[in-house]
């Protein structure tokens, strides 16, 4: 999910498994209903939509399943009852956890959620408990080795199309935005025939926090694993350097 490192673990993207790609697959499903019945289908007039479209496309959603995607979603307004729900709290040594839910029933992801957290020895706390300590910004991941560009003319490409931020990692190249503009970057990266990784509004940690106990690590672990099967979690925040 997101959040899980400072950059994207593009090894770890590689191997993703058929079931962890139809997860995303199925979050991104539900992100393009919510979009639809609450701006319409069409991206050029729906910034969300064509937001939730970028991510789509940066996970290699196919464009007929997008397509099918909106159009299902356009036919069936009346009977999508998708809402957002975000739940924040501490993990082991006061690991600080947002969790992004998309749910047709929020007393079960409640539930879910706090389980997730108690079984990894944290709790849910109070809105606004730990958010302050993150930053909300539109994040574009770059795949080192499938970008025939340097790093100084993918940074002056990103930074002319409007981005506020370019860092460099080994294996990958990170984008940051304001989340408003995330959009017309991804856009002037797309037409460049640069190949991207991941594009999304994500919440960044402000500072991170190493761990060198071994059972905090595990619950913390443990909490992680738990919000990532879950299928209302659409995306899990932390600030944990792992």
């Amino acid at each position: 999910m997101s959040g899980h490192s400072k950059f994207a673990n593009i090894k770890h993207k590689k191997e993703k498994n058929d079931a962890a790609k139809g997860k995303i697959f199925t979050i991104i499903g539900r992100e393009i209903a919510v979009a639809v019945k609450e701006g319409g289908p069409d991206p050029n007039n729906n910034f969300k939509l064509a937001t939730v479209i970028a991510k789509a496309k940066a996970n290699n959603m196919p464009n007929d399943t997008i397509e099918r995607g909106i159009k299902k979603a356009a036919g069936d307004v009346g009977n999508v009852n998708y809402e957002y729900v975000t739940y924040e709290g501490y993990g082991p040594s006061g690991i600080a956890i947002i969790v992004d839910a998309l749910t047709d029933n929020k007393n079960r992801t409640a539930a879910n959620v706090r389980s997730a957290f108690t079984k990894g020895q944290g709790n849910v706390g109070t809105p606004g408990c730990v958010s302050f300590m993150f930053d909300k910004k539109g994040q574009i991941i770059v795949d080192r080795e499938e970008c025939d560009r340097d790093a100084d003319d993918l940074m002056m490409l990103a930074l002319d199309a409007g981005a506020e931020d370019f860092n460099e990692e080994e294996d990958s190249f990170e984008v940051l935005t304001d989340p408003d503009n995330m959009e017309a970057v991804r856009a002037a990266l797309e037409d460049a025939g640069v190949p991207m990784m991941s594009a999304e509004v994500t919440m960044l940690p402000q500072n991170y926090v190493s761990l060198t106990d071994e059972t905090a690590v595990k619950n913390l672990q443990r909490t992680l694993d738990l919000l990532d099967e879950d299928d209302d979690v659409q995306a899990v925040y932390h600030n944990w350097e792992g």
